[in-house]
């Protein structure tokens, strides 16, 4: 088994004291460095010397982008600003964006476990690494060119956009991995074939996908596309960015988390009560090591399972099967986008590209989903937008219209896919 730290290799008892000796200090870190902290576990009626036991930590209160979003910009940090490296900020569409902040031993910690996350994909050092993941602000980019530098890979910074020139590069360039979303893949993909480049003669060998939920139909997607192994990677800036989990080559399992960096949870999203292993809730974790902005009990609000190991003490997080806070009550049935996006990647005439538009024009809600053909296919709109409707109603259990549009007429996402258009009143 090839690790590149060895704590991937470590006993379960090592582990759980690791965590605990981090725990308590992070728990402290977060009481005497940011205010906000303070006030949240004084008025919960607990504190720092509390916690004796990795079971003490269900005690203290979540914390939620809310939460960061009312001490906006910098008043969530535990750090002076003079301590302060590197400023990121969430992809939010909507409301203030969630300022996250990183010492200098932040982001070589960072860096760190997007090289034990690239590694654990069967990058290797010497190879290059193709980053069409957006920089800036997206902690995407920076998070996967400083990790695959620290591997000692050489990065080629493409970033987002420029779909013609991303396959152009490949093809002089010759990456073996490359790191994007997936919908942003199956992009590439797409121009890939209207250049006529047949996609299997391309160098990649190793995809990191990550920054939306995708299915494993997607996964077969990529992989029938392209001659490389699509692998799940998890993180988000609240917590650090890229690198929170990642799936190893060796298992295909869903993503490890670095448990010595990242404690987690899964709870009830409606009571917040803890889960057991196996049961589906939402992920909660609390940062171990971070010093210029600690998160305690964060909600990140994807709906997964936490599983044992695979061969390992660390343990494995299912692939996100939908968000609690993007759940669509659609006339009494709760769906995810993820079920849809599963009956669209069920229609062979359709590419794996959707939006769910809900409106309310009167009393009832109604859904609109928007599809195109895929390129090639001779099939009839009609037919295969009745064919989809079919799939949703026995499947999903709700009635929606769909609009089949013509192949490469619907918006190619650079980074994280739109997936749904809620234009009901809010009110």
């Amino acid at each position: 088994m090839a690790t590149y730290d060895p704590i991937e290799t470590a006993s379960l008892a090592e582990l759980r004291a690791l965590q605990l000796e981090r725990l308590k200090w992070s728990v402290r870190h977060a009481y005497d460095g940011n205010p906000q902290y303070r006030l949240l576990f004084d008025a919960a009626g607990v504190g720092p010397d509390d916690l004796k036991s990795i079971a003490d930590l269900a005690r203290f209160p979540f914390t939620a982008k809310a939460n960061l979003r009312d001490a906006y910009p910098f008043g969530f940090f535990a750090v002076p600003m003079e301590q302060v490296s590197r400023l990121h900020a969430s992809s939010g569409t909507t409301g203030k964006p969630t300022v996250v902040a990183y010492t200098r031993n932040d982001i070589a910690t960072w860096a760190s476990l997007m090289a034990r996350s690239i590694y654990a994909a069967g990058g290797r050092p010497g190879m290059k690494v193709h980053v069409a993941y957006g920089y800036g602000l997206f902690t995407g980019g920076l998070g996967a060119h400083y990790g695959a530098e620290a591997l000692g890979c050489t990065v080629i910074p493409m970033s987002g956009g420029q779909t013609e020139k991303q396959v152009q590069l490949i093809g002089d360039f010759k990456p073996e991995v490359i790191m994007a979303t997936p919908s942003y893949m199956l992009a590439i993909l797409d121009e890939f074939r209207r250049q006529g480049v047949d996609p299997q003669t391309s160098s990649l060998r190793i995809g990191l996908m990550g920054a939306e939920p995708w299915t494993e139909k997607m996964r077969a997607e990529i992989e029938a596309g392209f001659p490389l192994a699509a692998l799940d990677i998890y993180g988000l800036s609240e917590v650090i960015g890229p690198g929170v989990a990642q799936e190893y080559a060796d298992t295909r399992d869903g993503p490890t988390i670095w448990e010595d960096h990242f404690y987690p949870e899964v709870v009830d999203p409606e009571t917040g009560a803890v889960l057991l292993e196996g049961e589906e809730g939402e992920l909660v974790l609390t940062s171990l090591t971070k010093e210029a902005m600690p998160v305690v009990r964060y909600r990140t609000r994807d709906l997964v399972k936490l599983l044992p190991g695979t061969g390992r003490a660390l343990r494995r997080m299912t692939r996100i099967v939908g968000r609690s806070d993007d759940m669509l009550l659609i006339r009494g049935v709760n769906v995810f986008p993820s079920q849809v996006e599963e009956q669209v990647l069920r229609c062979p005439d359709l590419a794996p590209l959707y939006l769910i538009e809900v409106t309310r024009p009167a009393r009832l809600d109604e859904v609109c989903v928007r599809v195109e053909l895929r390129p090639g296919s001779m099939a009839e709109r009609v037919k295969v937008a009745r064919e989809l409707q079919t799939r949703i109603k026995d499947n999903i259990g709700i009635s929606a219209r769909v609009e089949v549009m013509a192949t490469g007429s619907m918006e190619r996402s650079q980074g994280k896919a739109k997936r749904v258009n809620d234009l009901r009143p809010k009110t």
